[in-house]
């Protein structure tokens, strides 16, 4: 998906971790309620599957399909938010997050690219505090923030 309207979020950070351990840190449901304010994803992780990610009470907030999944380096999201009929009406947007490898970090690179204002706005607020929460907890043991702001 391209966005003719330029409405595109990009992150970057680096992580002492490994390539490995941040999958898992994306991909685990266990793992991703530590990070995501007690949110989880559901997938089997593989090209073609549904995805959803759940609140901690079971109603989907964002729901869509895994465009790509290569373990440790890509993985590309058919994103659709489920829960506000404002951002929903926005239609779908495509999350990828690159993983790749430097010395003894993990350069973790997010883009959410959308056809809607709003959800990019949504997203713009959402991510560094989701993402920085998920450095802490791999680096040190301890999510930044336990309850969202």
């Amino acid at each position: 998906m391209t966005s003719p309207t330029g409405n595109t979020f990009v992150y970057v950070t680096y992580i002492r971790t490994t390539p490995e351990k941040l999958w898992a840190a994306l991909t685990k449901p266990e793992f991703v309620k530590q990070y995501w304010f007690g949110m989880h994803q559901e997938s089997d992780w593989k090209t073609g599957s549904a995805w959803k990610m759940l609140f901690s009470d079971g109603r989907v907030a964002d729901a869509g399909e895994v465009l790509e999944a290569e373990p440790g380096k890509r993985l590309v999201l058919k994103w659709r938010n489920e829960f506000r009929e404002d951002l929903k009406d926005e239609g779908w947007s495509r999350c990828t997050y690159e993983i790749e490898a430097i010395d003894e970090a993990v350069k973790l690179t997010v883009t959410h690219v959308s056809d809607g204002k709003k959800f990019i706005e949504a997203v713009s607020g959402g991510w560094p505090k989701i993402l920085s929460n998920l450095k802490s907890l791999l680096e040190t043991g301890q999510p930044v923030m336990t309850t969202k702001p």
